[in-house]
């Protein structure tokens, strides 16, 4: 976009009560931001949905003034920007109604056709989710997923220290603008991940730090991926939120099942349990769910064991395909009186025993 686009388009984003969907619908309406700040208030009370109240401070000059300063920091600081509309913005995020009208980017993000994942968790994670999240992202880095996060505490930071070891390209969004970083101490990680991701935020560098912006910054990191995965989380917390938000976008949510007793389990154990959430309880679920498929020169070479032990549930789920052959995973759930989730987690398992293999529309057959 040109600068005197960014100009107006930045001073709708500044105007109090109109939010992106509310931006979007106006800009639709008018054809650009330009069009709808040099429209007649008249005018634009005739769409519907708009009034008053959303108009109210739309033409104060304040707007053009806060976002001709905002420029300046963009070119002072080669911040990247993209709008909705635009070809390099982020295109999962163009499906979601409130997806920022403009996004604000440094370091080196590459999201052309590749896997995106989220990681969210508790920010006072456990030894034993650490564990799990640097083996969940180990397991996938043949896959070479993007990893996203926001950058926080505990489980964010998690993830992308791990994604960065595993050379994976790795996103943090920010729940402010791109003049500070928080927490300051992970101020030592933001090179690296620039130099193999970077980052996105959709707040101004005049935007002051406030918690509630987390929040907002969730549907960023929902929107991003394709799945997102919840390592670890008390009864409440933002990372419930962000998977609330995700199944919002009809996107994948997995969840990794803890003790009962354990506090920081609470709000994965109840995502599984109202079946908001994949159960998560090894690494492969995610490409086996999300249908993820190696190259042919990384495929690990499974072998057909002469003896194989099976479960009392892997063999039912056998014995049925052996005796209907090919089926999709949605009827042998259905058929075998099996949770979908439960299933897809034996039907790995029976692959890499060498009894059954996948076929392309998520068809599974016996060897």
């Amino acid at each position: 976009m040109t600068e005197n686009d960014l100009l107006y388009t930045l001073a709708l984003q500044h105007v109090p009560n109109i939010g992106d969907i509310t931006a979007k619908k106006l800009i639709s309406h008018c054809g650009s931001a330009e069009a709808i700040l040099k429209e007649k208030k008249q005018n634009l009370l005739k769409i519907d949905g708009i009034g008053t109240t959303i108009l109210g401070h739309l033409f104060e000059v304040i707007h053009l003034k806060e976002a001709e300063s905002e420029i300046e920091f963009i070119n002072r600081n080669q911040i990247k920007v993209s709008y909705f509309e635009d070809k390099n913005y982020p295109e999962k995020l163009k499906h979601c109604i409130d997806g920022p009208i403009l996004l604000f980017e440094t370091g080196q993000i590459n999201l052309k056709k590749q896997r995106i994942i989220s990681i969210v968790g508790a920010r006072k994670i456990t030894t034993s989710g650490i564990v799990f999240c640097e083996d969940l992202i180990e397991q996938l880095a043949i896959y070479n997923p993007v990893i996203v996060s926001g950058f926080a505490y505990g489980t964010d930071i998690t993830a992308h220290k791990s994604a960065l070891k595993h050379n994976l390209q790795t996103v943090g969004c920010l729940a402010h603008g791109l003049n500070q970083i928080y927490p300051k101490v992970h101020k030592k990680y933001m090179g690296e991940v620039e130099k193999n991701g970077g980052f996105f935020t959709d707040f101004w560098s005049s935007d002051h730090f406030d918690r509630n912006n987390f929040l907002k910054r969730n549907r960023v990191i929902a929107g991003l991926s394709e799945a997102t995965i919840v390592i670890e989380s008390a009864e409440k917390g933002g990372s419930l939120v962000t998977a609330d938000i995700a199944s919002s976008y009809n996107r994948d949510v997995f969840a990794v099942p803890g003790r009962t007793t354990d506090s920081q389990s609470v709000g994965c154990n109840n995502l599984i349990k109202q079946q908001k959430a994949h159960m998560l309880s090894t690494p492969l679920d995610v490409p086996y769910i999300l249908n993820w498929q190696l190259e042919e020169d990384k495929k690990p070479v499974i072998q057909k064991q002469l003896f194989v032990e099976l479960d009392s549930t892997e063999k039912i789920i056998y014995n049925y395909l052996k005796d209907k052959n090919k089926q999709q995973l949605d009827h042998i759930a259905i058929s075998c009186n099996l949770p979908i989730f439960k299933v897809a987690s034996i039907l790995l398992t029976m692959e890499l025993k060498g009894v059954i293999r996948p076929l392309p529309g998520k068809l599974f057959e016996v060897i």
